[in-house]
């Protein structure tokens, strides 16, 4: 089974592009943080780079809702491919084809990224109240009327 969970920060802005067949893909890097390093002294702990593929609408709402700094949770396959860089080094390249994206950056944090609910949701019409409920989305609710 080929299954990886990652929690890392994006390294850069995700990028949305469209394919030649219609489908959208958002591409992004992450970092992420070894447990134990060298260098975690010296204050610089080691880290592994992901680069990550959201399809269709997935990718969509990554795009719109993620920047570089973010915490992210990813889960999806991955594979690794070989390849030389511009030094004329080999290299290789894990990337992650994401089945889900969770965001962990809380709203508000990461600098001037947009909030995840862009658009604040109503309160919902209680029927039985013939309103919106009061006390921020509440219904007060009598101990007798629960089943339990």
């Amino acid at each position: 089974m080929n299954k990886v969970f990652l929690i890392g920060n994006l390294t850069r802005d995700p990028e949305l592009r469209t394919t030649p067949n219609g489908y959208t893909v958002c591409q992004f890097t992450i970092a992420v943080n070894r447990r134990r390093s060298s260098n975690a002294e010296a204050g610089q702990p080691e880290a592994d780079f992901f680069r990550v593929s959201a399809w269709r609408q997935l990718g969509e709402i990554c795009s719109k809702y993620l920047a570089k700094g973010r915490k992210v949770s990813v889960v999806g396959t991955v594979s690794a491919s070989a390849y030389v860089g511009n030094d004329g080094q080999a290299r290789a390249s894990l990337e992650v084809t994401a089945d889900d994206v969770e965001f962990l950056t809380p709203r508000g944090e990461a600098g001037e990224a947009p909030a995840y609910n862009a658009v604040p949701s109503a309160p919902r019409a209680n029927p039985a109240m013939g309103s919106a409920p009061q006390g921020g989305g509440y219904v007060q609710v009598d101990e007798e009327e629960l089943p339990f």
